[in-house]
C-alpha cells in the first residue's frame, strides 16, 4: 500500500507540514516499510515518482481512497485513468464538504460528493463500496 500526503506550500493550509491536517488519521497510518509520497498538487501523479513506482512494480489496477472527492479524489482519478490505469474509487472510502455551486446555490457534502462520483464513474473509474470491494456484501 503506498499514501499520498498533501505537504502543502501554502502558510494558511491546514495540510502545510506540521499543521494537524497534514497528518495521517490513526486508522490509515503508514505501516512500517509502507512508502509516503508527497504531493504538492491537487493530484497523485503531478510532480511525484507515483507512476514510475506503479509501473515499475507492474500495478495496473488502482484503489483509490482520500480526502476532497470534488478535488484531489477525483484529480488523481482523472489521472490515473487518462494514463490507462484500471482504476476503482471506493465512495465510502472518501468524503468532501459542502459548498456553494457556480451559481451560489449551496450543495450539502453529499451532493457534492455524489456529482463528483457521477463525473467519474465510467469514464475514468468505476465506483465501488467498501463491502463490494471485498465481497462482504
Amino acid at each position: 500500500m503506498w499514501h499520498v500526503r498533501h505537504d502543502s506550500t501554502d502558510p494558511k493550509s491546514h495540510y502545510r507540514p506540521g499543521q494537524v491536517g497534514n497528518e495521517f488519521k490513526p486508522e490509515v497510518v503508514p505501516l512500517p516499510g509502507e512508502p509516503v509520497i508527497p504531493k504538492r498538487t491537487n493530484s497523485a501523479f503531478v510532480s511525484t515518482d507515483l507512476e514510475e513506482r506503479l509501473r515499475a512494480g507492474g500495478h495496473e489496477c488502482l484503489v483509490v481512497v482520500g480526502v476532497i472527492t470534488n478535488n484531489s479524489v477525483e484529480a488523481t482519478v482523472r489521472m490515473a485513468g487518462n494514463l490507462g490505469f484500471s482504476t476503482y474509487l471506493v465512495a465510502d472510502g472518501c468524503f468532501t464538504f459542502g459548498r456553494a455551486d457556480w451559481n451560489g446555490t449551496p450543495r450539502s457534502a453529499d451532493e457534492v460528493h455524489a456529482m463528483s462520483l457521477a463525473n467519474l464513474d465510467g469514464e475514468y473509474c468505476t465506483v465501488v463500496t467498501a463491502a463490494a470491494l471485498l465481497g462482504v456484501d
